[in-house]
């Protein structure tokens, strides 16, 4: 006979192997357990035979059997409480039945079982004790009420039955609040460390996104800069002998631009650098709580993201001037305005910005020579651009420049990203078009 539970020591270790013993000191205590029970029922084995008119060797080897089964308390601990009962008559076992019901109402046996074999063992302890006190009483030929020998004998069942079955059912309760703070532990352990992986991959993404939108910058400010120092280069070349005062306008020029690459390309590896000032924790991380996921690389590359996009950007009252330089590079450059013009979100006015430059930046690379229309249209809650470039002469549209192929790919994310539209490709008249449409708010 097995229960649930039975096969769990005192501390709540589950058996391993084919013993029931989760640990040694464990089987120690119930075998030095069943040692003490196995002579003292030996004991009582003997005075038993002596009543009964039993051999001598027949009780103790009697006592010496019915003691030793203490030792399979864990295992089967309501037939250890069974053989107590059983053996109540003999007036022995009085070890064996303490310790049997403390471990019965200890382990996870259903408790109206612990009650029914508690109830028997209450009364077999009530009617042997009420037998022996009346016979007591009898030999002694003591006077005494008739309330004295039930109570007598209710006070010794009690004494014998309640106190090991109470204790019991304490160590039990305590041991199951502790596997119940021992699994909620575990599962915060979990939870903890599902949170940690999901804050890496946070950050991880978080460090990603910058560094593809650091390397976008760059090839916006780098790109069209180089793009248009090239163009200069290339017409200083045709021009230097020939008409040397325009030589040297265009190497005014071209200093002028990689003068400008070098001021933007210091001010973004500048916001780089910089050490951001952590925030003070709040009270609760002072306390000792998890500190914010945001620290080290990932603040970092936020604040970069803040200052870059910031005010101190390009917005689009640059954009004229940004027309200019394309036009002093011997580029026909048209710009249309529409709708009064106000003042949008940094991000917005900055990947507006963006987008025309890195549009005349494919320009010069592809279409040299050809005119170029740039638009810009301020309505109600958007603002759209557009630059369109006419066919060109294949030879004029050399202008050796290396292309990485991200020019479109950076500018749809751009815009992606601040919720607009993003349109590019060729016309009808055999010239490119790129299309951009910003919400004003984001």
């Amino acid at each position: 006979m097995t229960t649930t539970g039975a096969h769990q020591d005192t501390a709540g270790t589950p058996a391993r192997g084919p013993w029931w013993w989760g640990r040694r000191r464990s089987a120690a205590l119930d075998i030095g357990l069943g040692v003490l029970s196995a002579l003292e029922c030996a004991a009582e084995g003997a005075g038993f035979a002596g009543d009964a008119g039993l051999p001598l060797p027949v009780g103790v080897l009697f006592g010496l059997v019915v003691g030793s089964v203490l030792v399979l308390r864990r295992r089967w601990p309501i037939v250890v409480v069974l053989v107590a009962i059983a053996v109540t008559p003999a007036e022995m076992g009085y070890v064996m039945g303490f310790v049997g019901l403390y471990s019965l109402a200890a382990c996870e046996v259903p408790r109206r079982i612990t009650a029914a074999l508690a109830g028997m063992s209450l009364a077999a302890s009530f009617l042997v004790t009420f037998v022996r006190v009346r016979q007591d009483v009898a030999a002694a030929d003591f006077e005494t009420g008739s309330w004295y020998v039930p109570l007598v004998s209710a006070f010794m069942a009690v004494g014998l039955t309640a106190p090991p079955v109470l204790f019991g059912l304490y160590i039990g309760a305590r041991r199951r609040l502790m596997e119940s703070l021992r699994e909620r532990a575990d599962s915060l352990e979990q939870e903890l460390s599902l949170l940690a992986d999901q804050a890496e991959q946070r950050a991880q993404l978080a460090r990603t996104e910058e560094r593809t939108r650091i390397a976008r910058e760059m090839h916006d400010v780098v790109a069209h800069r180089v793009s248009l120092m090239v163009v200069h280069a290339a017409a200083l070349q045709a021009v230097a002998l020939k008409d040397p005062q325009k030589a040297v306008r265009n190497a005014a020029l071209v200093g002028e631009m990689g003068r400008q690459a070098l001021t933007e390309l210091r001010e973004m590896l500048g916001v780089l650098r910089s050490d951001p000032v952590s925030p003070p924790p709040p009270p609760a991380a002072r306390r000792g709580a998890a500190r914010p996921a945001a620290v080290g690389p990932a603040a970092t590359a936020a604040s970069a993201a803040e200052a870059a996009g910031g005010e101190d950007g390009p917005c689009l009252r640059d954009v004229e001037e940004l027309v200019e330089q394309s036009r002093a590079a011997g580029t026909v450059v048209e710009l249309l305005v529409s709708g009064d013009a106000r003042e949008y979100a940094p991000e917005v006015e900055q990947t507006a910005y963006r987008v025309v430059q890195e549009a005349l930046t494919n320009v010069h690379k592809h279409a040299a020579g050809s005119k170029v229309v740039v638009r810009l249209a301020h309505r109600g809650d958007e603002v759209a651009m557009q630059v369109e470039n006419g066919p060109c002469d294949a030879a004029a549209a050399d202008a050796d420049l290396p292309s990485g192929g991200n020019g479109l790919v950076g500018m749809r994310e751009r815009v992606t990203a601040l919720g607009g539209v993003f349109v590019s490709g060729p016309t009808d008249a055999g010239g490119f078009r790129v299309s951009a449409v910003l919400p004003a708010t984001t």
